[in-house]
């Protein structure tokens, strides 16, 4: 289906277009979510209008694999938002995640050149235009730009450097890259099914301001969004994203092991999983037997919970290991002294935090979205809504200028840079897909 004959039979629903309205759309692994919201006209909050779920096989560890299965996922899901909110749908908030995403720390300097050598904001800018120019392989390209913080003339340790007087400004900054084909295949995907493409954000960023506070991001906090095709990490310090990274065991390989234990086809697999799956097995309060019907007429299948939680466990507490490697890996295991957040659709089996207190030897809660917002709000309070909230409130902060994401963002206007660098990639690709 071409995008201009998916927009006009969509417009054909008669839907009326509101410009204030944000729409966040999750592409993960096993499923495409949807979130419609706007502003209330007298407080300003975010009022959530609708929601649209739909089942996604187009995707493997958050790579396109096939993008027909992924523009049909999409395409129902913002139906099915369409519906439910009354409006029609045409710009679009979108998360990117997968194994392909890597990151590393990088270094820019500029000279000063405000009058009587006084640092504005035109300076920060040209900073992390110099951090842009890094060298990338050509299959690479950079999503997000986060300064650690700041080098006046020498004196580290600066967080807001705007006001102050020097010659040499300098920041260490985290560059997050995705592979090229990879976003322009998630943009493909999103143009064939009649929408525009607003921005494009990392899914562990936007879960982050969906989950987190500001207080955990000032005293250190690693968020873990388990999802469907990938794992997901960013940890937070002194209110700044220090480190991200992503591998690609997750929530499938879960429902992969259950298939093979109990030799049954993979939606039963994902069924028995949400309905009955443990993480610990101290965590199962009343051990009982279930059935599962047999495949072409044969016998049904009598399983227990604690079966079921010899099969999970193993993979739950491989998935936490390697988390772990990664955080100590990133040098802030110390400093994580609200511990960690876990969140994504994975997150909601039982025992999983208590499982995942053995492992980091930590705090560790499960982080639903906390919105204070109205209408279908209650209907998203659920990790698996995490990324999809997100990108509605990043959207939302951009849009009104605001940050939740704690001083060092707050000052530096972080998600303004990030945006104004997307942009640029987002119209080169634009123009790519114009000229096919």
């Amino acid at each position: 289906m071409n995008t201009t004959y998916a927009a006009a039979k969509r417009s054909q629903r008669g839907l009326r277009a509101r410009p204030d309205a944000i729409v966040g759309l999750d592409i993960g692994t096993t499923k495409v979510c949807v979130i419609v919201a706007a502003p209330d006209d007298r407080s300003g909050a975010l009022t959530v209008l609708g929601v649209g779920t739909a089942e996604n096989a187009g995707l493997a560890r958050g790579i396109v694999v096939n993008i027909e299965k992924t523009v049909q996922a999409i395409e129902q899901a913002i139906e099915q938002a369409e519906t439910t909110s009354g409006v029609q749908i045409e710009r679009i908030i979108v998360g990117i995640a997968g194994d392909h995403i890597q990151s590393f720390q990088s270094r820019s300097a500029v000279a000063v050149s405000g009058a009587g050598r006084e640092i504005s904001r035109s300076d920060i800018e040209r900073l992390l235009e110099d951090a842009r120019t890094v060298a990338l392989p050509s299959d690479r390209v950079i999503l997000h730009l986060f300064p650690q913080d700041y080098i006046l003339d020498g004196q580290d340790g600066i967080l807001d450097p705007i006001g102050m007087s020097g010659v040499r400004l300098e920041s260490n900054i985290h560059v997050v890259t995705g592979l090229r084909s990879a976003i322009e295949n998630l943009y493909r995907c999103v143009e064939r099914a009649g929408l525009t493409v607003e921005d494009i954000v990392l899914q562990p960023v936007a879960s982050s301001i969906a989950v987190l506070d500001s207080a955990e991001r000032e005293v250190g906090v690693a968020l873990i969004d388990i999802g469907g095709g990938t794992t997901d990490i960013a940890i937070f310090d002194e209110g700044i994203i220090r480190h991200t990274a992503m591998f690609g065991i997750a929530g499938n390989k879960v429902t992969d092991d259950i298939k093979k234990g109990l030799g049954i086809v993979h939606a039963q697999a994902e069924q028995v999983k949400i309905a009955y799956g443990h993480a610990l097995q101290e965590s199962i309060l009343h051990d009982e037997v279930f059935m599962i019907p047999g495949i072409n007429g044969r016998k049904p299948i009598e399983v227990t919970k604690s079966l079921l939680c010899q099969i999970i466990q193993p993979r739950m507490e491989e998935i936490f290991e390697f988390a772990f490697a990664e955080i100590r890996r990133s040098g802030y295991a110390r400093n994580l002294s609200a511990g960690i957040v876990l969140t994504g659709g994975c997150a909601q089996l039982r025992g999983a935090a208590e499982l995942a207190e053995r492992i980091f030897g930590m705090p560790v809660k499960v982080g639903v979205p906390t919105l204070g917002m109205g209408g279908f709000a209650p209907e998203v309070q659920s990790p698996m809504y995490a990324t999809a909230v997100g990108l509605v409130l990043y959207a939302h902060e951009a849009r009104t200028g605001k940050s939740s994401l704690g001083v060092g963002f707050r000052a530096n206007q972080q998600r303004h840079h990030v945006r104004v660098g997307y942009r640029g990639i987002i119209e080169r690709i634009k123009t790519f897909f114009d000229h096919l």
